[in-house]
């Protein structure tokens, strides 16, 4: 008995109604009696082939319906519902010439396309034709030939062994048409749209197409469930009506065959719905979280505008109330506007302090001085009201940044905040295994952008020849020495060293590109440490540094990209993973990976943590390397575990004091026996930091032009000696001087020596005079 006796009643079916048993003839053709020959059709030809057997006694006979073991459905002639590349693939008859008539052809419907090839082997190598359902015409004639028409020059006139086949193929045409559409339509209307590239918005559209084509394979079905379902119906109704028995049984052979094509349909709708129930509680939660991430935004965002308004109104009674001054009075505003915001040739002179890197969401002042900076809110800056944040959209544009913009810092006192943990470099020297040792560089690698995680305050850029001197020779056993050694790019070239048998020396030059809403930083220069005992010499580069929100909403900083240290001595390198931050990721957030190889490639250690944290180091076991599952089982064993590097808690009140860890706190604490180039006795910062706003902007703008008519005066002095044939020494920096690599073959700057002595002599008079 065929699996459609055993069928229950559909949808709108009444059970134990008046039909009697529904049974198929021996070809699978619905009702009794024996395969009749397909007709041969009448319509002009068509675009036809040759070659392949007629249909007739010597043909395929059509066999019945079955289900595959996949899933799938399929029948005997070959055609199923493939769940893999093709929608739907099999034989149809195609019709060819009038001499031929219909050929037996393997039909693939996949992605919007029916493609035909005289056999399933030639699907490899040639296809005889294909035809876009997105523009095309899809006609069912009677209970078996269906015409499919681009109403150009192609139409397919197309015979199924059945109605029932010739309705499956037909159901998924119309499917496989409406996804075209769509996909056409959405095509058309992104076209003018920019492309994105960030990971959360494409993963986002993804799925809202994806739902969008489940929906319309719901409408789709729902179509075809009333069209079928009402015809069902029909003939129930006339079914009543009957009278002769003769009449009764054709009747029940057509009811038999529109539920079995009403069948077919439900589950097509069935199989649709299962698929969107699945998809929609899949994405449901990244939906509701994404609602509430937007709602927050709205709500910072409307924050943000009230106070802005108020900002607006403020500042316009005190315009209003301001007492008009002469032209030339200091105070004037236009004057003062002049010399904060001047044109883009005179600024260009000075983008030392006025090229944008980040700036605070909330800047403080001192309430009780020292260096526990306990700060309170400040004022926005009139120059950057007068000039909004349209400026930022050029990547080299400049603008006036107040130091309400800035933390109490300098970059220089920055670069030496890496020095916080320098305690691994102390176990790294004592190392005696070089890959246990690299383990130890690779965590202080990661340690330096601990400090970064909420310091959204920009650093005050150091002046050309400014220095930066750290000595804890005594309580740590290093020291350390910073320069400005350029202006025109900035660049600030460092030096450490260690009793413990270290030194650490960069040269890092800050670019930035401001992309819309976040601003990207760019750190280039290369980072060398060299272990005395063992000649070990480590390189590697900084990552990228992303500061997001910037024109509104709260800052937030993370770190991207990848790091490749690299011992020139035994080439072996240690590749760190900083994977950025994605709102839809289900990674811990900040999260860092790597992996420790020897010269051949293979991993002897994992490392795993996040830059604002902690790094975990994992020993790969050799007996059970084989590939990547060896390794995540190792990585898992609790016993190798071991924890490299944990970040420092930061100070009470950290939120109040720019979140200043306890290094970063004694940076500026004033000390004596400096040379006078020395960050500590930068006087806008010191004044800054004592909460004398206005003075520490005056004094800002006073150093910035000083260092600007130094450089016009070194740049004419140039000028004239070329003028003059005559040498020309250019600007050198005082500790530091170029020298070539022999490992890395880059020429950057190199301490020198001096500096410690100078110190200990109090002999600073090759020092320029800078404030």
């Amino acid at each position: 008995m065929s699996e459609l006796r055993a069928a229950g009643p559909g949808p709108g079916m009444t059970p134990g109604g008046p039909v009697g048993p529904i049974t198929t003839g021996p070809g699978g053709t619905c009702g009794p009696g024996p395969v009749t020959p397909l007709p041969s059709p009448g319509p002009s030809a068509g675009k036809g082939d040759a070659g392949g057997g007629t249909l007739g006694p010597g043909g395929p006979a059509p066999g019945g319906v079955t289900s595959t073991p996949g899933g799938s459905s399929s029948s005997a002639s070959g055609s199923t519902s493939s769940t893999s590349g093709a929608a739907r693939e099999g034989w149809l008859f195609k019709w060819t010439n009038y001499i031929k008539g219909y050929q037996r052809r393997w039909f693939v419907l996949s992605n919007g396309l029916l493609s035909y090839y005289r056999s399933k082997a030639e699907m490899r190598h040639t296809c005889r034709g294909t035809i876009n359902l997105a523009t095309a015409n899809i006609t069912v004639e009677d209970s078996c030939n269906f015409i499919i028409s681009n109403g150009g020059a192609q139409t397919y006139h197309l015979k199924a062994s059945s109605e029932v086949e010739r309705q499956r193929w037909v159901t998924a045409l119309e499917l496989a048409k409406a996804k075209a559409v769509k996909m056409l339509a959405e095509s058309d209307e992104s076209g003018d749209e920019e492309s994105v590239s960030q990971t959360d918005k494409t993963e986002l559209q993804n799925t809202l197409r994806t739902l969008s084509s489940k929906v319309e394979d719901l409408s789709t079905c729902n179509d075809l469930i009333a069209k079928h379902g009402t015809a069902l119906q029909r003939s129930l109704s006339e079914l009543e009506t009957l009278k002769l028995p003769a009449e009764s049984n054709e009747k029940i052979k057509q009811i038999n065959e529109r539920a079995t094509l009403f069948r077919i349909t439900s589950n097509a709708m069935i199989n649709a719905c299962r698929d969107f129930l699945m998809l929609a509680q899949t994405h449901s939660k990244k939906w509701q979280k994404s609602l509430q991430y937007e709602r927050d935004q709205r709500i910072r965002l409307e924050e943000t505008l009230e106070q802005l308004a108020k900002q607006h109104n403020h500042l316009e009674r005190a315009f209003r109330g301001a007492t008009v001054l002469p032209a030339n009075a200091p105070g004037n505003m236009d004057s003062s506007k002049d010399q904060c915001c001047s044109s883009k040739g005179d600024m260009s002179d000075e983008d030392d302090d006025n090229e944008f890197f980040d700036a605070p969401e909330i800047i403080t002042m001192p309430e009780s001085m020292g260096h526990n900076l306990i700060l309170i809110l400040a004022q926005i800056g009139a120059c950057l009201i007068s000039n909004p944040r349209k400026d930022f959209l050029p990547s080299t544009c400049f603008f006036c940044l107040q130091v309400n913009f800035n933390e109490p810092l300098s970059m220089l006192q920055r670069l030496t905040e890496d020095l916080e943990y320098h305690d691994l470099l102390d176990r790294a020297a004592k190392c005696e295994n070089s890959l246990e040792q690299l383990c130890y560089v690779a965590a202080f690698t990661v340690s330096s952008y601990s400090t970064t995680v909420f310091r959204t305050s920009k650093p005050f850029n150091p002046l050309l020849g400014e220095t930066f001197e750290l000595d804890r020779l005594e309580e740590n056993g290093y020291r350390s020495i910073c320069e400005q050694v350029s202006h025109h790019p900035p660049a600030a070239a460092h030096h450490a060293d260690s009793r413990h048998g270290w030194t650490l020396r960069q040269e890092i030059k800050i670019t930035s590109k401001f992309r819309g809403k976040y601003l990207s930083i760019m750190p280039l220069g290369t980072i060398h440490c060299i272990f005395h005992a063992t000649g070990n010499h480590y390189t590697w580069k900084k990552v990228t540094t992303t500061v997001h929100n910037i024109i509104v909403g709260k800052l937030w900083i993370d770190q991207s990209g990848e790091i490749e240290i690299l011992n020139h001595k035994t080439n072996e390198r240690c590749i760190l993973k900083f994977v950025p931050y994605s709102y839809f990721s289900r990674d811990v957030a900040r999260k860092v990976t790597g992996e420790v190889l020897d010269p051949s490639g293979k991993v002897h250690f994992m490392l795993l943590g996040t830059w604002d944290e902690k790094i975990d180091c994992f020993k790969v076991n050799p007996s059970l390397e084989n590939g990547g599952d060896s390794r995540l089982r190792t990585h898992e064993t609790e016993d190798s575990r071991v924890v490299l590097w944990k970040r420092n808690p930061l100070p009470k009140n950290a939120e109040n004091m720019y979140y200043f860890s306890e290094l970063a706190l004694t940076l500026n604490a004033p000390e004596s026996g400096t040379a006078p180039t020395d960050s500590r006795l930068r006087p806008d910062q010191r004044l800054m930091e004592n909460g004398r706003w206005d003075e520490a902007n005056a004094e800002k703008q006073r150093l910035e032009e000083k260092q600007r008519l130094s450089r016009k005066k070194r740049e004419a002095e140039a000028m004239r000696a070329t003028e003059d044939g005559t040498p020309y020494d250019p600007y050198k920096a005082l500790w530091f001087e170029r020298r070539k690599d022999p490992d890395t073959k880059e020429v950057s700057h190199v301490y020198r020596g001096g500096y410690w002595e100078s110190k200990e002599k109090q002999d600073w008079n090759m020092c320029p005079d800078i404030f």
